[in-house]
């Protein structure tokens, strides 16, 4: 087992935009209620293509929290990251005045697997149909991966270190990753986290090409992953962003630790090679504890990566019994995003917000449109459950063949 890090990585602010919560306290709520709101696509120009239900935002305008100067330079999934930046900054209790006393001891690190495909495909349909004096300026910025990253930290005045991770799914744990090993080297505070678009028909057409993505068209029985009728995943927008800091540094400002980032891990197995990540997944779930310090029996959630492909969900949950031995079978296990869809690299970032706040209460949230699981799990179906919870266990796939696990202890955990 690893040692603990003199400088942990806590989670002392939490911001969102979700298709069932634009808010920490409405998306907790809709989480731990279990509600579903997977719906039929309403976007402009998707009416016509197979891919029938998503999770889509529809209680956000941009506007009223997005200036008009960051808005015609940017994408929607840049849109949601900075509002979900400003509301984890907000539950930190980090104003202006301190950050910017201190530019350099702040920095940015997000996770994208698609970039900004509306904002992309707004121009390009500009380009045809009008010519190349009709493209903005902003084209050659707005769909970039990084353009979150570097429109949060130019609209906040952050100078410290900086990153993005241009991945799949387990990019969004990933990106924690790389900002708890970013305070561990010294920087104070890393605003984190990852948010998707992936709606716009371009997008949706790119998608097309994944044989795991659900078409079904009844938004109950969509994705349902652990079942006998598992038909594949279901897309989502936006995502949620993290501000994380030294325990250290929290408590100096008299700032709570909602959590500390103990341990993660990261393999590779391979595109749709579901089967093998059963030992990649279960080799990132070691790792993770490991780091931690962590033993399989202190683990008292999983919340799984839950594809929804029947050999991926069977490779899962072999995984977590490969790798948490007897316990595994024992220890709840719960894929809330099953109510509003998965999305992508911010998938496994929702669920570390979900996590954290199932840890605060005391509540494991359910698997909604899920009510019979036929694999050896204790999978958290129809409502919450209390528990005493002090450790959980996030998991992520991608379907390029990244795994990644992270460990998180509630407040101020004994490991880094």
């Amino acid at each position: 087992m690893s040692e603990p890090h003199p400088r942990r990585a806590a989670i002392t602010g939490i911001g969102l935009v979700a298709p069932n919560g634009t808010s920490t306290e409405t998306f907790w709520k809709s989480t731990r209620e279990g509600i579903s709101v997977l719906d039929r696509i309403t976007r402009e120009g998707c009416g016509h293509l197979p891919l029938r239900v998503a999770g889509e935002v529809r209680d956000f305008d941009p506007p009223t929290v997005v200036e008009e100067r960051y808005l015609v330079q940017t994408d929607r999934f840049t849109h949601f990251a900075m509002a979900a930046a400003d509301q984890a900054l907000d539950d930190a209790g980090l104003d202006r005045s301190e950050t910017d006393a201190a530019p350099f001891s702040v920095g940015v690190i997000t996770a994208a697997g698609s970039g900004g495909g509306e904002f992309g495909q707004r121009e390009l349909q500009q380009l045809w149909d009008k010519g190349s004096r009709f493209v903005g300026p902003y084209q050659s910025i707005a769909w970039f991966y990084a353009a979150s990253t570097g429109q949060i930290s130019i609209r906040r005045g952050f100078k410290g270190p900086c990153g993005v991770v241009a991945a799949d799914e387990a990019g969004g744990l990933d990106a924690l990753a790389h900002a708890a090993r970013a305070v561990r080297r010294g920087t104070d505070v890393i605003v984190a986290g990852a948010t998707e678009a992936p709606l716009a028909p371009y997008s949706m057409v790119c998608q097309l090409g994944y044989e795991e993505l659900s078409v079904v068209d009844d938004p109950d029985r969509a994705y349902r992953p652990f079942t006998a009728s598992a038909c594949g995943f279901v897309p989502a927008e936006g995502g949620a962003m993290l501000v994380v800091e030294a325990e250290s540094s929290a408590r100096r400002r008299g700032a709570p630790v909602r959590a500390t980032l103990a341990g993660h891990a990261a393999t590779f197995t391979g595109a749709s090679r579901w089967e093998q990540s059963r030992e990649g997944l279960a080799q990132a779930i070691r790792g993770a504890l490991d780091e931690a310090g962590c033993a399989p029996e202190e683990i008292d959630v999983v919340f799984a990566d839950a594809l929804g492909v029947p050999e991926a969900d069977r490779a899962e949950a072999l995984a977590i019994a490969d790798a948490l031995g007897a316990h595994g079978r024992r220890v709840p296990v719960t894929a809330p995003k099953t109510a509003f869809g998965r999305g992508y690299s911010a998938a496994p970032v929702l669920d570390v917000a979900a996590a954290v706040l199932a840890l605060e209460h005391g509540l494991i949230p359910p698997t909604p449109n899920v009510f019979d699981a036929c694999h050896d799990l204790d999978l958290v179906t129809s409502r919450a459950r209390a528990a005493e919870l002090r450790t959980a266990l996030v998991l992520s796939r991608g379907l390029m063949g990244s795994n990644a696990a992270l460990v998180l202890r509630l407040g101020a955990g004994d490991a880094s």
